[in-house]
């Protein structure tokens, strides 16, 4: 469905040359250094720019929270929801703060937003199934809520966006994301799971009770795709089309806390290649994440200690990609200034 070109690295020593010449100690500027090289080969040019950033935060319910498995009841997916289109939540104000277009898209709310014209309709169903009893969707449900997240970016690169973030909202995905995690990890479920939004000692045992029982419930499926549409959510499942459809188009992605990666995880099953394209904002304070950034080898941003979602860690870490592309792009050489580079120690 995807055709996702591995990163050309002809350019890479040139990048790297260029990174290393300008005035400043070598690799005095830490990871701005790696992030300034991976866009550089992201847009195969030695002058990178970020053009229309946008940030596509995906709601939908879970049947899964009808078991108790959060701390929030299952219509505060549509409140949120309602708040985003408000310009009450936090990503609205660190969206505006850093000039990111923010658009809201109902991948499977359990509620019209049919007089909410700013949210956009890509509603699979009114929330999934309970996977404790059955799958949470259908083969056919996730096939068309891959292609619908993967329209979606479309849509937004026509407007020539080139660096793309994706935030969620739905009661009851941390749990889908648990389960996403244990499932193509193969770490064991104990280690995957976390508190998602403050459950306290006894809820928490509860979660893990029948996120056992539901893992052994789709233990039999091995398909990638299977797995998804058995524990996944409509939202998350809508992340890992436009993750991938972003990363076929050659824009840079941002990925955001513990349910985002757990929909580029499931991305990656199905596209490895996903992964180069991919910029990891935070590590967040959920549980699992540390363990599942160490399982990607990935090297977040920032650890602020957050846990809200919503892309909220994607729209605090652009202003680094913008300061790594602006070092690269307008700060001067040692050979343009004039200035002295360091002796190298002569061969012994």
């Amino acid at each position: 469905m995807f055709s996702i070109r591995p990163l050309n690295l002809t350019l890479a020593p040139e990048i790297q040359h260029k990174i290393d010449h300008k005035t400043k100690p070598l690799g005095s500027l830490g990871q701005l250094e790696s992030l300034a090289w991976q866009i550089g080969l992201i847009q195969q040019t030695l002058t990178p720019e970020l053009r229309r950033p946008h940030l596509l935060v995906f709601a939908a319910d879970h049947g899964i929270a009808r078991e108790g498995v959060s701390k929030y009841p299952p219509e505060v997916t549509y409140q949120m929801v309602l708040n985003f289109v408000q310009e009450g939540a936090a990503i609205n104000v660190f969206c505006r703060q850093n000039g990111i277009t923010l658009n809201i898209i109902d991948a499977g709310v359990a509620g019209s937003f049919a007089e909410y014209p700013a949210v956009i309709d890509q509603k699979i169903a009114p929330g999934t199934r309970s996977f404790l009893h059955e799958p949470a969707m259908t083969g056919p449900e996730c096939a068309r809520a891959l292609e619908a997240g993967a329209a979606v970016v479309r849509r937004v690169a026509a407007t020539g966006c080139n660096v793309l973030g994706c935030g969620e909202m739905g009661i009851g995905n941390t749990s889908a994301a648990t389960l996403l995690m244990h499932r193509f990890t193969g770490l064991p479920l104990a280690e995957c799971l976390g508190r998602g939004t403050g459950l306290d000692d006894a809820q928490l045992r509860h979660k893990a009770a029948v996120l056992t029982t539901a893992a052994a419930t789709h233990a039999h499926l091995t398909a990638p795709l299977a797995v998804l549409a058995a524990v996944g959510g409509f939202e998350l499942v809508q992340m890992a089309g436009a993750m991938l459809q972003a990363a076929e188009l050659g824009m840079v992605v941002l990925v955001d806390g513990f349910i985002a990666t757990a929909a580029l995880l499931a991305a990656a099953q199905l596209h490895p290649e996903v992964l180069a394209y991919c910029v990891f904002c935070h590590q967040s304070d959920e549980a699992g994440h540390a363990r599942l950034l160490a399982h990607l080898q990935a090297k977040p941003l920032l650890q602020l200690g957050l846990r809200l979602g919503e892309g909220t860690g994607c729209a605090l870490a652009y202003p680094l990609l913008v300061s790594a592309v602006g070092f690269l792009n307008e700060m001067a050489s040692f050979e343009s200034a004039g200035v002295s580079q360091a002796a190298t120690p002569a061969a012994s």
